[in-house]
């Protein structure tokens, strides 16, 4: 069973940049296609980014694109989320997840989420 630990959340202040880390452990982390969701208070969960398991394919929700660029070190077990020109409409809990045949933004289809980290972007 795969855990997932997510780091690096954090206060910002707008047009900032935040780096989130999503580490993986207790199986072979290369087998599955990692993505990042959030939710703000209030909100439902969104999906925000998804990287493929081997050939790098990247997925981008529209309210990110251009801002966030999501990468993986296999090597490292680790999925990195950088965060670049943050709005105050980024604050959120983000969430790493993994799935071996999800992609995109649909929650259902990952089977192992992470705790989250705390992410606030304000003044």
């Amino acid at each position: 069973q795969l855990q997932l630990v997510e780091s690096g959340g954090g206060l910002v202040q707008p047009g900032g940049s935040l780096r989130l880390s999503c580490a993986a452990s207790g199986a072979t982390f290369d087998y599955y296609a990692i993505g990042w969701f959030r939710q703000a208070p209030g909100k439902e969960r969104e999906g925000v980014s998804c990287i493929s398991a081997h050939d790098g394919r990247t997925y981008y929700a529209d309210s990110v694109k251009g801002r966030f660029t999501i990468t993986r070190d296999n090597a490292m077990n680790t999925v990195f989320l950088q965060m670049n020109s943050l709005k105050s409409e980024d604050t959120a809990v983000y969430y790493c997840a993994a799935g071996v045949w999800a992609w995109g933004g649909e929650a259902q289809d990952y089977d192992y989420w992470g705790q989250g980290t705390l992410v606030t972007v304000s003044e």
